[in-house]
């Protein structure tokens, strides 16, 4: 049984940062930040760690843990969304007290996701992986980055729907807090049309994988105790720095762990790491995985390091449907 937390407008959000905060020079990113989401109704409340980095890491693991927990525990507290993602936030997952998590959402992408991905595998509470708190500082958030408060907002039973970007920014530009959306967005699949449904699971593959063979990774168990029998699975990736060849080894890797038994779909997120390794492309790997798994792979979607990006909740139940590079995202919160 998979529990969704509920969330309103005029909520309390804690900001906390489990794995790089923001150094001095850069403050002003939260600062703009906190003035976006009062004007919207909202009351954000910062945790120490979100303003120091000093060694690939906002403060100790302990201290990171430490928190977030509490951060989870204050009642008075309705979310939490860390201020952008890191390195090293798997330091402080065998530190926290998955029994004692309440539920309440946390939502963010990048490093973040490895605690989103346990939280939900070790718990069944549904986690946001959708935009970081600097992501949403912006006096105009584009349509698909503003729809996480709808996706937050749905009630169990519920469905909320997403479609695709209609254009995407190519790269970061820091000297404005607008995205640069210039590039026509296009769901790519080896099929013009597909539809694929079932519960979805993911994160930034780079950190994600790392869960393989951990207790906080076992996703037998988490079907077992929280999933219908044989309940099929979405799994959606996005890729921040690994090469071709390193993405191919993750992904074997979690297919030997049985990450992917009764898997309907996969999903990749667009990437900006595009080099090739002696002729070997991503396409081709996509291109593997759609013949190993037997399941249609659904690349270039919107979500992770490219932006802009949907709201994916893990746990919730999925349909997708892409036609002539067109994407739809209906997501259900079925118990």
């Amino acid at each position: 049984m998979i529990q969704y937390p509920s969330f309103f407008h005029q909520a309390k959000i804690g900001v906390t940062a489990p794995s790089s905060g923001v150094e001095k020079e850069l403050h002003i990113l939260l600062h703009k930040a906190q003035q976006q989401f009062q004007k919207q109704g909202f009351t954000l409340w910062f945790g120490d760690t979100a303003w120091t980095q000093e060694k690939a890491k906002s403060a100790s693991a302990r201290k990171r843990a430490s928190e977030f927990q509490q951060f989870m525990a204050d009642e008075r507290i309705n979310a939490i969304i860390p201020p952008w993602g890191g390195e090293l936030l798997i330091e402080i997952i065998e530190l926290i007290d998955f029994t004692k998590l309440p539920i309440k959402w946390v939502m963010g992408y990048s490093d973040t996701s490895l605690l989103l991905l346990a939280i939900t595998l070790k718990t069944g509470i549904a986690t946001a992986h959708g935009p970081n708190l600097v992501d949403l500082r912006s006096e105009q958030v584009d349509a698909t980055s503003v729809m996480w408060k709808k996706v937050l907002t749905t009630k169990l039973g519920e469905s909320v729907e997403q479609v695709s970007s209609p254009y995407y920014q190519k790269e970061w530009d820091h000297s404005t807090d607008d995205l640069q959306l210039t590039e026509t967005t296009k769901w790519k699949t080896a099929k013009p049309t597909v539809k694929v449904e079932g519960r979805l699971l993911g994160g930034c593959i780079d950190v994600i994988h790392h869960l393989v063979g951990t207790p906080f990774g076992d996703v037998q168990a988490f079907r077992s105790q929280h999933l219908n029998q044989d309940e099929p699975i979405i799994w959606y990736f996005e890729n921040c720095e690994m090469s071709v060849t390193d993405l191919k080894r993750s992904f074997i890797q979690m297919k030997l762990a049985g990450w992917f038994k009764n898997c309907t779909s996969i999903l990749f997120g667009r990437s900006a790491v595009t080099a090739d390794i002696e002729g070997y492309q991503f396409e081709d790997v996509y291109q593997e995985i759609e013949k190993e798994l037997g399941v249609p792979v659904i690349h270039d979607i919107d979500c992770g390091h490219v932006p802009p990006q949907n709201t994916f909740i893990n746990g919730a139940y999925a349909e997708v449907f892409v036609e002539n590079g067109k994407g739809r995202l209906k997501q259900s919160f079925l118990p």
